[in-house]
């Protein structure tokens, strides 16, 4: 698999952010047009080098797995939009994108890496918990009108890029 430094609005990113939003209505309400807004950021430059990056695991001309990061603080990346096209599902391309993204983060010179989840994920619970995040035990407020309890985790990373 290579991965390939996109925009959110580049066509290779299209495929995962529609499936993306159509599972987060399914999970959490809402329209799968308020979701893609959504996904698409507060603004165009959110994932933007160099203290950003989003990134789309292609394997034979086809996106299989991408994933964003952003500035959360000085030390501190946030990883944001983690997905994996579900025909792909299974196979250990989210946990070598977590991987690819966590070097990404280490060379632009952040120390730890910060994300949140839906607790209607437990997929995405289960590959955190097993790369070795540690959950945060502080109850963040709920997101989206009270529909999405988000559960935080964080890792810390080595100068190699992981921990």
């Amino acid at each position: 698999m290579r991965f390939v430094a996109v925009e959110v609005d580049d066509p290779l990113a299209a495929p995962l952010l529609a499936e993306l939003a159509v599972e987060y209505s399914g999970r959490y309400g809402g329209t799968v047009d308020q979701m893609m807004g959504w996904l698409r950021g507060k603004s165009a430059d959110e994932f933007a080098p160099p203290s950003g990056g989003l990134y789309i695991g292609v394997l034979d001309g086809v996106p299989v797995t991408g994933g964003a990061f952003t500035r959360f603080d000085d030390e501190t990346a946030e990883l944001k939009r983690i997905w994996t096209d579900s025909r792909f599902r299974k196979r250990g391309y989210g946990r070598v994108l977590l991987s690819h993204l966590e070097s990404e983060i280490a060379a632009r010179g952040y120390r730890r890496v910060y994300l949140t989840t839906g607790h209607l994920q437990p997929e995405a619970e289960a590959l955190y918990d097993s790369a070795g995040y540690t959950r945060l035990s502080v109850p963040l407020p709920p997101e989206g009108d009270g529909a999405v309890f988000p559960i935080a985790f964080e890792k810390e990373l080595s100068r190699e890029g992981s921990a």
